[in-house]
């Protein structure tokens, strides 16, 4: 079990808190009240820490627990303002629209996707098919991985497939990402963006019906 160390409060009012945030669009000072009028008093700078120290535990325990994923993935990257500059998000999604992975960078460049490939098939396989659009980093990213799993032996053949009118399901499927940071202050810091962006494509991947029982299940 992991322990939420130093927090003193019960662990379901920190995962239903969490999770609350992360699932709709509401503030710290929201969220705050919301908490209060079920009898838990948490000042809104906490909230902020639980979000930013909690969420990533929960995406990589989410992440171990995924079930098998399509062959083929869409893969692109969104802009998410951080410090007032622009940074990247990149996100991956299945043929039929599920997120697979995602990873933000302080910059868009080749090694960017090349870490970003390196890294997602440890949960998801190696797809049969990458539908990207024209972005030379993406594809030179794709290339390099391919090259390193030649290197250690794997024989899987992966179609990169450049196509932006073929990659119009992730490119909408951005739009939840951007209504969820819209009204959000602004991300102070890059561990604080890339934590919370985490927990709010976790919370995305986890149906409404089991989403706070699958939550739960990840701290354990």
């Amino acid at each position: 079990m992991i322990f939420l160390k130093g927090c003193h409060f019960p662990k379901d009012a920190v995962l239903y808190a969490v999770y609350f945030y992360l699932r709709y669009t509401v503030s710290y000072r929201d969220l705050e009240e919301i908490m209060a009028e079920r009898g838990v008093r948490v000042d809104h700078a906490t909230l902020n820490r639980w979000v930013v120290n909690f969420s990533p535990i929960a995406a990589a325990r989410a992440q171990s627990k995924k079930r098998p994923t399509q062959s083929s993935w869409c893969m692109d990257e969104t802009y998410i303002r951080v410090r007032g500059s622009w940074m990247y998000l990149y996100r991956a999604v299945d043929k039929v629209g599920n997120t697979l992975d995602f990873m933000l960078s302080e910059r868009r460049n080749r090694p960017a996707p090349t870490r970003f490939f390196a890294k997602a098939p440890s949960s998801n396989g190696i797809p049969n098919k990458i539908v990207i659009d024209k972005s030379g980093a993406n594809a030179a990213g794709i290339r390099e991985v391919k090259r390193i799993l030649k290197r250690f032996g794997c024989s899987a053949k992966v179609q990169t497939i450049r196509s932006k009118y073929l990659n119009n399901m992730i490119e909408q499927d951005h739009r939840f990402i951007k209504r969820r940071v819209r009204h959000m202050c602004g991300f102070k810091s890059f561990r604080s963006a890339s934590a919370t962006l985490d927990g709010i494509e976790v919370a995305n991947m986890i149906s409404n019906s089991n989403s706070l029982a699958l939550l739960r299940r990840a701290f354990r």
